[in-house]
């Protein structure tokens, strides 16, 4: 019986290990990338139409908020940190074009850098344990350099959100410790 209480806590400890990797995080875990550390707040889920799964964490650190997105493709585990914007930052009426034609223009100016459509997909989020999704339509875009990414999303018939991005490597998140929720 005493080798077994032993044996139950050594499993606890692994587990509690495995959980200290990027994938597994949950909210109130604590993590650290570009010299600061973020509170995951939540870990919400897109369920896309083309199939497939992006799994991303809200990370935030005092007013700055980022999203950790992780999406396996064809094989690869592929890891994208974005900040939420404003449509407004892209040149041009471009809720007004979408509103009009249905879909964005192949080419977009935000913050100076051109932007061309690579894809669009129809996806549902999931916020956090909700088991009911919000329905909505994303284009993405990437820089001539491939580099950096953009993607427009709209929700409903008016309104439109803006994420800024790039991919990332898993080495570049350390520290990774559970916290309170």
């Amino acid at each position: 019986m005493i080798w077994n209480l032993f044996k139950k806590k050594k499993e606890e400890e692994i587990n509690e290990l495995d959980s200290l990797v990027l994938s597994k995080m949950k909210p109130g875990f604590l993590v650290d990338y570009d010299m600061k550390t973020y509170r995951v707040s939540s870990r919400n889920v897109y369920k896309w139409q083309e199939g497939g799964v992006t799994d991303e964490w809200e990370l935030k650190q005092g007013q700055e908020v980022l999203y950790l997105e992780r999406e396996e493709e064809d094989g690869e585990v592929l890891w994208t940190i974005t900040r939420k914007t404003h449509i407004g930052v892209i040149e041009g009426d471009i809720a007004r074009h979408i509103i009009d034609h249905e879909d964005p223009p192949e080419k977009v100016v935000c913050e100076e850098t051109t932007f061309h459509l690579e894809e669009d997909d129809i996806g549902e989020y999931f916020k956090g344990d909700n088991k009911e999704g919000l329905k909505f339509v994303v284009w993405d875009y990437t820089d001539e350099r491939q580099e950096k990414q953009l993607s427009i999303e709209q929700w409903g018939e008016t309104k439109f959100d803006v994420a800024l991005g790039q991919e990332v490597e898993e080495y570049q998140f350390s520290n990774i410790l559970p916290g309170e929720r």
